[in-house]
């Protein structure tokens, strides 16, 4: 049992207008950020502009769009809201999460308690959470009061003074804020001008750390900070060795001690969700009256239809059974754009113009795509099928389909590279005709802004990708807030073994289809020829646009990531830019939390305190010959797995040689190499564990898929069974 006396938890008076915010990338930190000194970062911290006059579309833009389809507007807007009210509650299907660092609210949104959750004094974080509800309309949830914290181990001879009392967790608070304050370089004060970074600590000692079975670490400082970047500094310095008051040992001692840190590396936002019991792409519930709606637009921080703030303990997640187990009326944008390129050179964006943006619309479920329009510079011949929007100029065609975007409103955004080239590519454009001295800026300025966050730009930076499993690649990842970008190119790349991954290959592979006949070579020809030539571009650019749309149903693309989002417990957009290492990393965690077990925070490298590394799995090469008589080859069915079930292999049942001989031999099975793991009759292991409910859900779902009555269901208990 915790021994839970929390103490000196943030307490003061706050102001519940919020007139900036600082929003911070991926959530709070990452491994990376441990090296860094200082608790802010200028590259990871931005102050969002506060421009109102660059939230409204172009309404000439509109205006000239709709003179082609009147129905053009409804067509692409979601469903209207009918009298929204917080009396009911609030059901959404959450796809993207972010955290940004704002002002406390000033009261409950909940009318019937009257405490505030958090730290009351700012700036603190605020997660926000991107969802859908169940009749299509997007939804902004607020979420306030979750406080950043890690725990340190206290070392085994040493002990706290006084009986662990109050007294003395609020010396060490005291002692930690002025280490916090001195690393870093911003003032945060509360309403009494006190510098408040350590906003609490508590001592706990009914958890234990995950490594080995019979573990010294089992009495822990758990220490709660004002914001999530100041999580790897705390670290460093407890690392480095701190003299904490009251701290103690047997002998009398109190000299500088080094602490071992547990779950410093834990993203933000996942630390909520797993306390919070939230699995990825999952559902959450707001009961009536637990949360504040924003009704009137300048309260709205965002473009969505509902934006809502609530205090973390009030969201009820759902299980993803039953009716849980839909999936929402997602609205999924397939894009692609065709470029003038000069002869026999690759387009680029300082020289190159955007001449056509084809754009296909479909809501999940929906058998047939609600948007098909192709924006075009110059005239073009009419598409059967397709609305065809042409403009005089190309900032006017950028700027018609970034008023289109915004309409359409978009939960996720797909296409064929559209990371590295598409997407880019369009921004990089408009930088460079934002140069031009000559050039049609007059609303160019605006043209950044994608999301669904007033004011947040939308950015595109490069990045190195390396995995295990996938290996290093360069890429090109552009954020576009409350959305998810989800790239065929690299799915394909990733889960297909493939001759070719052009998209005319893969579609023809995988689809029985092909791209249009329009060689890359005579796209420029195209463009300056005849409205009927830009005609034939504008179906080869459109067919572009539908084809990546095509493969993401035919392999149930969606389906399997959000079921892989829910199994593994991580944000969907984890899935998409991450390895395989934090899938493992959500389950071990919450897996953890259930048996107070802690993971500890480990020195990059894969090498232990004791500088001892590891060795992996030895592969035989095999005998490379031409053999005339056939050869039988044999395969374990998930060899790995089953050998740590079978032996109980797991962190948490390994036993140090030093306590082997204080073990019964019948509670032990020692492998060849010399290392001991207890029974699983003595002690479960984690790993273990978990291994055997995802395997007895995988045949739990082919059960369920065979008796399913729904073709939907059926891709539904598929696409989990493929992520057991």
């Amino acid at each position: 049992m915790v021994n839970s006396k929390k103490h000196f938890l943030p307490q003061g008076a706050g102001d519940g207008n919020v007139p900036h915010v600082k929003r911070i990338r991926g959530g709070g930190y990452n491994d990376n950020d441990f090296e860094k000194e200082e608790l802010y970062h200028e590259d990871d911290i931005e102050e969002v502009e506060d421009f109102a006059d660059q939230l409204d579309v172009p309404n000439e833009y509109i205006k000239t769009i709709h003179k082609s389809d009147m129905n053009a507007e409804k067509l692409w807007k979601r469903p209207p809201l009918q009298n929204p009210t917080n009396e009911d509650s609030l059901d959404l299907q959450w796809l993207d999460i972010d955290m940004i660092s704002g002002s406390p609210l000033s009261s409950n949104p909940n009318k019937s308690k009257k405490n505030i959750l958090g730290s009351t004094t700012g700036p603190v974080p605020i997660i926000r959470i991107f969802g859908v509800t169940m009749e299509g309309h997007s939804v902004c949830a607020c979420i306030h009061g979750f406080t950043p914290y890690a725990y340190f181990a206290i070392p085994a001879d040493y002990k706290m003074e006084q009986g662990n009392s109050h007294e003395t967790c609020e010396k060490i608070r005291q002692k930690l804020n002025q280490v916090l304050k001195d690393s870093q370089r911003y003032n945060q004060k509360n309403g009494d001008g006190e510098t408040k970074f350590c906003h609490g600590v508590e001592y706990v000692d009914g958890k234990q750390s995950i490594m080995g079975y019979n573990t010294s670490h089992k009495r822990f400082l758990k220490v709660y900070v004002a914001m999530p970047t100041m999580v790897p500094t705390l670290k460093r310095v407890m690392e480095e060795g701190m003299n904490l008051p009251g701290m103690i040992s047997k002998s009398g001692e109190n000299i500088n001690l080094s602490y071992q840190p547990f779950e410093c590396n834990v993203p933000f936002v996942l630390r909520f969700m797993i306390d919070r019991g939230i699995t990825g792409a999952g559902w959450l519930s707001l009961p009536p009256s637990t949360y504040s709606l924003k009704l009137k637009e300048s309260e709205k921080r965002s473009h969505c239809q509902l934006e809502v703030d609530v205090f973390y303990n009030e969201v009820i997640p759902r299980e993803s059974v039953g009716e849980w187990s839909k999936i929402a009326k997602l609205r999924i944008l397939s894009l692609d754009i065709e470029c003038q390129g000069r002869k026999g050179h690759f387009p680029e964006a300082e020289k190159d113009p955007v001449i056509q943006i084809a754009n296909v619309v479909k809501v999940y479920g929906d058998e047939k795509p609600i948007v098909n329009n192709v924006f075009t510079l110059k005239g073009c011949l009419p598409i059967v099928g397709a609305q065809v929007i042409s403009s005089d100029s190309e900032e006017e065609l950028l700027m018609k389909w970034r008023s289109f975007l915004q309409a359409c409103d978009p939960d996720i955004i797909t296409g064929y590279n559209v990371q590295n080239f598409d997407l880019p590519y369009i921004l990089d454009r408009v930088d460079a005709l934002s140069k031009k001295k000559n050039g049609n800026t007059q609303y160019l300025s605006n043209f950044h802004y994608w999301g669904r966050v007033k004011n947040s730009k939308v950015k595109s930076k490069q990045t190195m990708f390396q995995s295990a499993a996938y290996g290093r690649r360069a890429n090109m990842e552009t954020t576009i807030d409350g959305r998810v970008i989800f790239d065929m190119l690299p799915y394909m790349q990733r889960n297909h073994k493939l001759s070719s991954y052009t998209l005319n290959s893969v579609s023809s592979d995988i689809l029985g289809q092909q791209k249009e006949d329009v060689h890359h070579s005579i796209i420029s020809d195209l463009q300056n020829g005849s409205d009927e030539d830009r005609h034939r571009l504008a179906v080869y650019c459109l067919k572009d646009a539908k084809l990546p749309l095509l493969l993401m149903e035919k392999l149930s693309v969606l389906v399997n990531y959000v079921e892989m989002a829910r199994v593994t417990g991580v944000p969907m957009s984890f899935l998409i830019t991450r390895g395989q290492q934090i899938k493992v990393f959500s389950m071990i965690l919450r897996k953890c939390q259930k048996e107070n077990l802690l993971v500890p925070t480990l020195r990059k490298g894969g090498v232990g305190p004791d500088g001892v590394g590891y060795e992996g799995a030895t592969v035989l090469d095999p005998i490379k010959a031409y053999y005339t008589d056939p050869i039988a080859t044999l395969d374990f069915a998930s060899l790995y797995p089953s050998i740590m079930q079978a032996y109980n292999l797991c962190y948490s049942t390994l036993v140090s040689p030093t306590d082997v001989s204080k073990l019964d031999p019948s509670t032990y099975k020692k492998s060849e190499n010399g290392h001991v793991f207890v029974h699983s009759s003595t002690k479960k292991g984690i790993l273990p564990t978990i291994l055997g409910e995802l395997l007895a859900a995988r045949k739990q779902a082919k059960r369920d898929m065979k008796n399913a009555p729904t073709e939907f269901e059926r891709s539904v208990q598929n696409g989990r069974q493929v992520c057991n």
